[in-house]
């Protein structure tokens, strides 16, 4: 069981209590403004793009991004358990500020896809320290409400940052989107410095471990091989080499970065990367392809559709908060969550028939959110809860590295098949749904049946 740092189990009645307001503030403040620079700016990018005359480069703006941030998840998550989170964490606010003033400053495109970078190395060192900072914060039995916290801090983002972004881009200047929130982070940062600030938590667990470099190595390739497969399939045919070549790279770096046995579904923790990867791919692809959908195929408007994807991060959100009460086993939870999205994703599918009403699209988005909402978070409770102390950080990597590869694979291959079947979007959905359906078939592999709330029994062996 994972402990605090003065070695209580017991849980307060709240992460809000006086012992840890500051820190879930802090915490809640950085995770949202990390997701609002997210949201945000894929509803400018083509405003920037067209006034830098970069639209050459629009796709390696998000894919810079990418590459960086599994690069300094791999960094990150050893860092946090050689020298303790608050290192990598400031580390990872200085990068991050730095490359929202980078991007907001760039008087050219070449140095905006630099200021994304680096802001990609910021980002991935904040999110896998995070993690480890609420393992050696927060007792076990409230890891369910922290990450419930988490959820609720990307859902706000995804209901506002778009419409906030899209007024600052017509009515301001695109730059004020990322130097606005320059502004914000340093304070949130030292909010949550000051929560931890009676804390030990700087001197590190593990001894530094041999083959770091190594590590990221292969780190470097795996993000050049996910950039390659985004932007080779952005290329269309013209991409394929570019797109081969990242499937080759992928194939061969990133069994490298995942847990032992995790390309296999080994039995417990090696699981959580794949599980989780799987899942957030389908839901990422279906939200792809969904406004699109619905504003060629059924004559929505892009605002009207941007509110069904609304409605899945108020499920998602909701779905986080029931799973953090406590009333719902880790497998239910999993499991169940796997199976919601699957069942989601079919039913928008069905909007493509003109008689079936605009308001299933709703219906569906909802029941994706709760599945994902429910889904996600509690993957991340039993990965702190199965690691050994020290490697909470290694394993969090190794969780976030999966996320991000398989989403980018997945996106990609989604976009392929809508593309090569004369954008067909009952195939592109189709697909999503069979990876929520193998997320629902390897959920058993990963958590075993527990009391609902509880952290006992939970975790499979590693093999």
């Amino acid at each position: 069981m994972t402990t605090t740092v003065e070695g209580s189990t017991a849980a307060p009645v709240s992460v809000m209590s006086p012992q840890y307001r500051a820190i879930s503030v802090g915490l809640v403040a950085l995770v949202m403004l990390v997701a609002f620079e997210a949201m945000a700016v894929a509803t400018a990018m083509p405003v920037v793009a067209r006034d830098l005359g970069g639209m050459h480069l629009y796709n390696l703006a998000f894919s810079a991004t990418l590459a960086a941030s599994v690069i300094a998840t791999v960094l990150g998550g050893r860092w946090s358990d050689v020298r303790g989170p608050l290192q990598p964490v400031a580390v990872g606010v200085a990068g991050f500020v730095a490359g929202l003033l980078l991007a907001g400053f760039a008087p050219n495109m070449e140095v905006f896809v630099a200021g994304r970078f680096v802001q990609g190395l910021g980002a991935g060192l904040i999110q896998v320290a995070l993690y480890v900072l609420v393992a050696r914060v927060y007792p076990g039995a409230m890891h369910p409400k922290v990450f419930a916290l988490f959820s609720a801090a990307w859902v706000v983002p995804s209901m506002v940052g778009p419409a906030i972004a899209g007024f600052v881009a017509e009515n301001a200047d695109w730059r004020w989107i990322f130097l606005g929130v320059s502004l914000i982070v340093i304070p949130s940062a030292l909010l949550l410095w000051r929560g931890t600030a009676a804390r030990a938590l700087q001197d590190g667990i593990a001894e530094p471990a041999p083959g770091l470099g190594r590590k990221l190595v292969w780190a470097t390739l795996t993000a050049v091989a996910a950039a390659l497969i985004q932007y080779g399939s952005a290329l269309k045919l013209a991409g394929l080499p570019l797109l081969l070549a990242g499937v080759v790279l992928l194939a061969v770096a990133l069994p490298k970065l995942l847990l032992p046995g995790s390309l296999r579904a080994a039995p417990g923790l090696p699981t959580a990367p794949v599980l989780r990867g799987l899942v957030f791919g389908s839901f990422t692809a279906a939200e792809v392809l969904i406004p699109l959908m619905l504003k060629n195929e059924r004559h929505m408007t892009l605002t009207e559709a941007g509110v069904v994807l609304t409605i899945g991060a108020l499920g998602w959100s909701t779905g986080s908060w029931i799973k953090g009460r406590g009333t719902v086993s880790h497998l239910t939870a999993i499991r169940g969550g796997a199976a919601m999205i699957a069942v989601g994703i079919a039913m928008v599918a069905l909007v493509l028939v003109d008689s079936v009403p605009i308001a299933v699209a709703y219906v569906a988005m909802a029941i994706s959110g709760l599945g994902i909402g429910a889904l996600h978070p509690t993957v991340s409770v039993l990965v702190l809860e199965m690691s050994n102390e020290g490697e909470e950080g290694k394993n969090t990597a190794a969780l976030g590295v999966g996320e991000s590869v398989f989403t980018v694979v997945a996106v990609a291959v989604s976009g392929a098949l809508f593309t090569a079947t004369a954008e067909n979007y009952g195939i592109g959905l189709a697909f999503a749904v069979v990876l929520a359906v193998l997320a629902f078939l390897l959920a058993p592999r990963f958590v075993r049946v527990s009391r609902a709330g509880t952290m006992e029994g939970t975790a499979g062996t590693a093999s």
